[in-house]
């Protein structure tokens, strides 16, 4: 009786897996377990072998560099030991059967919040529940740290690398902090700085936070795909890992770092509609394009959504989304897509109140209107600010931007610019042309024609930046 009620859970679980995803699993277990054999001897033999902590600790070694870090492993590996098997004696074991294994991969790969709930609390803790706040923190940094060690290890970082962003151990706290801020106790209130990480929060709260912090468990599904190498190139029922990470254009052999980190790229991304999530592309760098401002509108105007970094001088990092072209004209524009954001010290997304529709602006060279870049609240009062006075700005909002709820981003309510980046997201505006930027003479056919009758020739021709050709930079 019990072997049958074992052996229905396990094919129960083992029937979530394609046919190839089966043999996957059963090649990497059996990888593991140093068996191998034909596939009718396989499921005779399999049965009785087991994985070790050191197996899998041999197979992250087996290369020079390890595609995970050694926590990870050790998590990975309580995760496994803490399944319990049906008509097994009690007591955990030190080995991993071959249907832990299977119910491991299936629960986490393909289980619901409340499947998923026991294992995690094992690889948060091997005692399991209740746990406190410090060992979940604990947990999120070293599950953010694998998925960024594990991507860049596999070269899965499209383009980005830990060499052209910033140094991401800043990043990993931020985000692993800003995940954990949705920790909430049975009556709702969410516990804030030392006092979260002394709270405990039992196996309910936790189920709560995986079940409405999508990134746990997709953080958790890369670190097993590329981590283990399982299931990595076979088509996943979700496009969530396949736009993790953008695609990422304009920054290759430019010998510049972004203002971003990849904790913050995988963060700000998945705060973008769903058909801007594949690629990013570096329009403007106040590094590569100087200090100006009709520098800065020359390269953003009429190139769809925008991705707005700025740093201060005294380093706070925070931005914007521009869910529209930006158009140099004495209105408001955008959409309720657009949000505002903050990378450090905290990691954070603002997103519209309602209140009003201030969602983006800019304006160069007029009188009457203030001349600039600026994103929610009111003139002279914007959540975020750039004066076309190059090099200054501000960020207003007492108590809250009206426009996001954001409160001020910069260290300062009037900043002095350090550096900015400017990123086209998802593709190209057709209006935006394959024939490299347009000066005024190709707006202006008249006055072309007029330089041509008078006899000079275009100073500009032959001095437009190179368009970036279309292809992969990774």
């Amino acid at each position: 009786k019990m072997g049958n009620a074992e052996s229905n859970a396990y094919q129960n679980h083992l029937s979530r897996f394609l046919p190839e995803e089966q043999s996957d699993i059963d090649g990497l277990f059996n990888t593991l377990s140093g068996s191998g054999g034909s596939a009718g001897a396989k499921n005779a033999k399999a049965a009785k072998k087991t994985v070790t902590l050191a197996a899998l600790q041999a197979r992250q070694s087996a290369h020079t560099r390890e595609p995970l870090p050694e926590p990870m492993t050790v998590r990975l590996y309580d995760g496994m030991k803490s399944i319990d098997l049906p008509g097994k004696s009690s007591g955990p074991s030190e080995q991993i059967a071959k249907e832990q294994f299977v119910i491991f991969m299936s629960n986490l790969l393909k289980g619901n919040a409340d499947e998923k709930i026991s294992i995690i609390m094992r690889m948060i803790a091997k005692t399991g529940g209740p746990l406190k706040g410090k060992q979940i923190q604990e947990f999120t940094e070293d599950l953010i740290k694998s998925v960024v060690h594990v991507l860049s290890y596999r070269k899965e970082l499209k383009g980005w690398s830990l060499e052209n962003t910033r140094d991401a151990s800043g990043g990993i706290k931020a985000l692993a902090s800003e995940l954990l801020s949705e920790l909430k106790l049975p009556d709702g209130t969410k516990p804030v700085g030392s006092q979260l990480l002394e709270t405990s929060f039992d196996q309910s709260a936790i189920e709560d936070w995986v079940y409405r912090v999508p990134q746990i468990s997709l953080f958790l599904s890369v670190v097993i795909r590329q981590g283990l190498h399982v299931l990595h190139s076979l088509p996943d029922q979700t496009n969530d890992i396949l736009h993790l990470v953008p695609h990422c254009k304009g920054i290759k052999g430019r010998a510049v770092a972004s203002l971003f980190d990849i904790p913050a790229i995988i963060y700000i991304n998945s705060h973008l509609p769903a058909e801007l999530q594949h690629r990013w592309q570096l329009l403007f760098s106040s590094r590569l394009h100087g200090e100006s401002f009709s520098q800065l509108c020359a390269h953003i105007v009429n190139k769809g959504p925008c991705i707005v970094i700025l740093r201060d001088v005294d380093g706070f990092l925070f931005g914007g989304f521009a869910s529209h072209s930006w158009e140099v004209k004495p209105q408001f524009q955008g959409d309720n897509r657009c949000f505002l954001f903050s990378v450090f010290p905290t990691l954070a997304v603002y997103t519209y109140t309602g209140y009003n529709d201030h969602y983006m602006y800019l304006n160069h060279g007029q009188q009457t209107m203030p001349n600039g870049l600026g994103m929610g609240g009111q003139h002279g009062y914007f959540g975020l600010w750039i004066d076309s006075d190059y090099g200054k700005g501000h960020s207003k909002a007492k108590p809250r931007c009206t426009t996001y709820n954001s409160p001020q981003l910069s260290a300062k309510e009037d900043f002095t610019l350090d550096a900015m980046e400017v990123w086209a997201v998802g593709d190209a505006p057709e209006s935006a042309g394959k024939k490299g930027k347009k000066s005024i003479l190709d707006v202006d056919p008249q006055a072309q024609a007029l330089l041509e009758m008078a006899g000079k020739s275009r100073q500009s021709e032959g001095l437009r930046e190179p368009i970036e050709e279309d292809e992969d930079d990774d």
